[in-house]
């Protein structure tokens, strides 16, 4: 097992070289690409008040915060969100304030690492601290619903296609490389993610033998590994991390 971890590690640097590759076209890091994107929610773009305080919708591109995350669910189903859709309690949605209407965020749970992509196309939460509303499927998707509240990170993606765009981050089949099933607690890097399958597997070719393609929820996605031991796993996300791809994942396989 040690020996197979040490022949691994030098294709780090080999892996760092090609991962380039992976920024243009489809956004690097796992992120979806919207083709068809709906048009933004004009009148959701005003500012608005609630219980006296005024909120100003805008572009936000390279929105990033920390903060609490709850959830909506049974007495909110059916109605309308701020879109105009309506709200399904059941599909991986949420209500954001200020960003923009419909549009994509990846949401992570810090306290266990789990991440969903959900559509925003709801105006909320307006209680102080929290930063997002999730739907009662996100919520169980991340974890989040047993304790109703959770510290969370949001990233704005870009605008929602003109239906859905929630995926679960963490739950691909993996595809097995040709020379054999990988170990049972097998670690993997995801280095992109692709709405076109032969585009996806373009890039796994430039990665050599190690990447393969696996298929998720209307996304494919490149894996690159795997590696029986984590720490070495993440001896190599942190590598590509040091090379500007801060969304560089670790997924496990168990």
């Amino acid at each position: 097992m040690q020996g197979s971890v040490i022949l691994r590690l030098p294709l780090i640097v080999g892996l760092l070289s090609l991962l380039a590759a992976c920024a243009s076209g489809p956004r690097a890091g796992g992120l979806p690409v919207v083709d068809d994107p709906a048009p933004i929610v004009a009148g959701t773009m005003r500012p608005y008040q609630v219980r006296g305080r005024w909120y100003r919708p805008e572009e936000q591109p390279r929105y990033d915060e920390r903060g609490l995350a709850s959830w909506y669910g049974d007495q909110h189903h059916g109605r309308p969100t701020a879109t105009g859709e309506r709200f399904d309690m059941n599909a991986l949605t949420a209500a954001h304030k200020t960003l923009p209407l419909p549009g994509l965020v990846e949401v992570t749970n810090l306290a266990n690492g789990q991440r969903v992509i959900v559509r925003i196309n709801d105006r909320g939460p307006f209680v102080d601290g929290r930063i997002i509303d999730l739907s009662r499927a996100a919520a169980d998707s991340l974890g989040l619903r047993g304790s109703g509240v959770g510290e969370v990170r949001v990233r704005y993606l870009g605008p929602a296609p003109r239906l859905g765009g929630g995926s679960r981050l963490q739950q691909a089949s993996l595809e097995r490389p040709a020379d054999g099933p990988a170990a049972p607690d097998a670690f993997w890097i995801q280095a992109g993610a692709f709405s076109d399958r032969e585009a996806a597997r373009r890039v796994a070719d430039r990665l050599g033998e190690q990447a393969t393609v696996a298929d998720g929820d209307r996304l494919y996605r490149v894996l690159v590994g795997p590696w029986p031991d984590p720490n070495a796993a993440e001896q190599a996300r942190q590598a590509v991390i040091a090379r500007g791809y801060a969304d560089a994942l670790l997924i496990s396989s168990r």
